[in-house]
């Protein structure tokens, strides 16, 4: 049974998560304030974090470098804060993904139930796997790609960039973090890197390039490579 973590100081957004959570098989415990959190995560190793920034003892961003100094479990940050300055400053300290309050309990679940079948499907050996989409094959060993049977010819650039995504494969990736992967530390600003190797990973990966299905932009935020 999956067990979820909720880190959240008001007590009705608290118990309507407990409630639908455990309405669906989750086991839920629940940490009010940042260093509760950690002490539960812990002691308790959850399998998902739902994480609300605004605590009364710290940030939620120190949390979550808190949780990554040992674990890789998700975090799914649960927060009122709407800029894309404080989206990115959290997902550049460790969180998987980002819902805004007030949110959908439907979306939520959705997001939550993504964050579970990464884990479950996670393996040691993780990085090592030939990754299988419906539209082509990337082999993360021998840096290969195959569509409908054929290579696929990547400039070390794209394939770089391709690597990045799909070793996160399910998570957001910010802008700032691909762009001083790829191109070094003092290019954390040139967006338009991004966007034209992006653009042509998807003319020569996507069935449509114009919607993509697999690489996935977050407006002013990053990319996901999506299964």
């Amino acid at each position: 049974m999956t067990r979820v973590l909720v880190v959240e100081d008001e007590p009705q957004l608290v118990r309507a998560l407990e409630i639908n959570l455990r309405a669906r098989k989750y086991e839920v415990d629940s940490a009010p304030d940042g260093e509760t959190a950690l002490r539960l995560a812990a002691a308790r190793r959850p399998d998902v974090v739902l994480l609300d920034l605004g605590l009364p003892d710290m940030d939620g961003t120190e949390v979550i470098k808190g949780l990554r100094g040992w674990t890789r479990v998700p975090i799914l940050v649960v927060s009122a804060r709407r800029t894309s300055d404080e989206k990115v400053e959290a997902l550049d300290a460790g969180a998987d993904d980002y819902v805004t309050k007030p949110f959908s309990m439907d979306e939520l679940l959705a997001r939550l139930r993504a964050a579970s079948r990464r884990t479950a499907t996670a393996t040691p050996t993780d990085e090592s796997v030939i990754v299988t989409t419906e539209d082509f094959t990337v082999d993360l060993l021998a840096k290969k790609v195959k569509r409908d049977g054929c290579d696929v010819r990547l400039t070390p650039t794209e394939w770089h960039l391709l690597e990045i995504l799909i070793q996160n494969r399910g998570r957001l990736v910010t802008q700032k973090h691909l762009l001083q992967e790829v191109w070094g530390p003092t290019y954390g600003t040139q967006a338009n890197y991004l966007r034209v190797y992006m653009a042509q990973l998807r003319r020569k990966l996507e069935a449509d390039p114009s919607h993509p299905r697999y690489l996935i932009t977050a407006p002013g935020m990053g990319y996901r490579f999506e299964m």
